[in-house]
């Protein structure tokens, strides 16, 4: 009997350290697992999506209050953003499967008893405030782990491929949801929705129980288990982390400038619709299924030829820079479905750009840092819509919605040409454009699947 460097009998990592175990492409039954894994979320995201939907309709209907929406989202986003700091370095922590599995219990309970006290009568409207704050709370504990849990399971070669299915999903949900939302929400009522959202995430939760992840531990230099830093110890490295690694740094700042003003066209174009071609319920319906498609067919390109992209800084820059464009087409454009295929091509542009930059921080990111770092992209892409909507939506009021999406298009190619400009950005991207070769180990690392719980 071997005696491991941490002291455990039996040589296997210590399940209360995460980390540095790489899985390389020789993962057995990575596929299944994979498979299950995506059925699994795409099943709670789905309830999750029709929760969305349904209670922006009831509060829209029952109170027709422009400041109740308002609410809604801070409540149902900002805690989110908030909780990521968190979430992030307690998915480097502890056991990211576990963390995943809680935080999608504690949602499917606290919208159960939202259900029943609805059903009993009670339905103030800070009780819905409450909900949607608990929901986006263990949201942020839920997203990060979810993204640095994908590169424990995926070989690394298969990590653009999958982040490119994973966009597809998202992208066919957005596409299913509101019909699906529609139809339970008019059939019944939001209580019906509810009690769906609850089932979705028993679903999900039980079949990534069915998931093996690899445990990972993480060492010290001298290969003997790190001695546990503090929580603000953990949080402070994962900050200057950030704040060091200067692809990491360039590729964040490059996703959070395209967030905030690529979210100023997804909002105003529904107000451009309506000021500029009409008011008709299919034009608006219209628009935002060009850009769902447009984001799913994104997606389904990255899934199909992901894998032979060599030179994926190229392919983000290139986007980024050609959304700019588009969006600036969108403020020109007097045609009405010329504006749609604008729109359907941003959608484009952005899963093309968002797949291989997950893919990359999954991959360049030490498994040790991984959930600190999506921590601080779940903060990027919660904080970012509502921020560019919080400066543009006033706007939209005094000035027309044309000349505020060709400013947005403007300002996000002029910034993809300064980055190119400043020779440090240009080093630090040109290190990461290439996929890593997977390496061949001497010996496979012991893959130690997660004990029953």
């Amino acid at each position: 009997m071997t005696t491991a460097p941490d002291g455990r009998p039996d040589g296997r990592p210590d399940d209360r350290h995460d980390t540095a175990v790489d899985p390389g492409d020789g993962l057995p039954g990575w596929k299944r697992d994979v498979a299950i894994f995506l059925t699994g979320q795409t099943v709670s995201l789905l309830g999750s999506m029709l929760v969305q939907f349904a209670v922006m309709w009831h509060l829209t209907i029952v109170t027709r209050s422009g400041s109740v929406l308002m609410l809604s989202i801070v409540f149902g986003m900002l805690p989110q953003a908030f909780m990521s700091i968190f979430g992030g370095v307690w998915a480097d922590r502890h056991s990211r499967k576990l963390l995943i599995i809680g935080a999608d219990s504690a949602i499917a309970t606290i919208t159960l008893g939202l259900a029943l006290l609805m059903l009993s009568g009670v339905d103030d409207l800070w009780l819905i405030y409450v909900a949607l704050a608990v929901r986006s709370t263990f949201a942020g504990i839920q997203t990060p782990a979810v993204n640095a849990m994908v590169p424990q399971i995926v070989p690394a070669a298969q990590l653009i491929r999958i982040n490119g299915i994973n966009q597809s999903i998202q992208s066919g949900m957005m596409l299913l949801a509101p019909v699906l939302a529609a139809a339970i929400y008019a059939s019944f009522d939001i209580v019906a929705v509810f009690f769906v959202d609850v089932v979705t995430a028993l679903l999900g939760v039980g079949m990534l129980l069915l998931v093996r992840v690899p445990r990972l531990v993480r060492h010290d230099a001298a290969g003997a288990a790190a001695e546990r830093p503090t929580y603000f110890g953990d949080l402070a490295a994962g900050v200057r982390y950030i704040r060091g690694h200067g692809a990491v740094k360039w590729l964040m700042t490059i996703f959070a400038v395209t967030m905030v003003l690529i979210g100023a066209p997804s909002y105003l174009t529904p107000l451009m619709v309506t000021r500029t071609f009409g008011d008709e319920v299919w034009k608006l319906t219209t628009n935002e299924v060009f850009w769902a498609a447009g984001m799913l067919a994104g997606g389904l390109a990255m899934a199909l030829v992901g894998t032979r992209v060599t030179n994926r800084v190229a392919l983000i820059v290139g986007t980024t820079f050609g959304a700019g464009v588009f969006t600036v087409g969108l403020g020109l454009s007097t045609n009405m479905w010329v504006f749609f295929v604008l729109g359907l091509l941003i959608g484009v542009m952005f899963t093309l750009m968002s797949a291989p930059s997950m893919a990359i921080l999954q991959e360049t990111v030490e498994p040790e840092m991984q959930g600190r770092v999506f921590g601080f992209v779940g903060i990027v892409m919660t904080v970012a819509m509502p921020l560019s909507m919080v400066v543009f939506g006033p706007l939209a009021d005094r000035v027309s919605v044309q000349v505020l999406l060709v400013v947005a298009g403007a300002l996000l190619a002029a910034f993809v040409a300064a980055v190119l400009s400043v020779p440090s950005a240009r080093r630090s991207l040109a290190a990461i454009s290439r996929p890593v070769e997977p390496a061949e180990p001497a010996e496979p690392a012991e893959v130690v699947p997660d004990p029953p719980r």
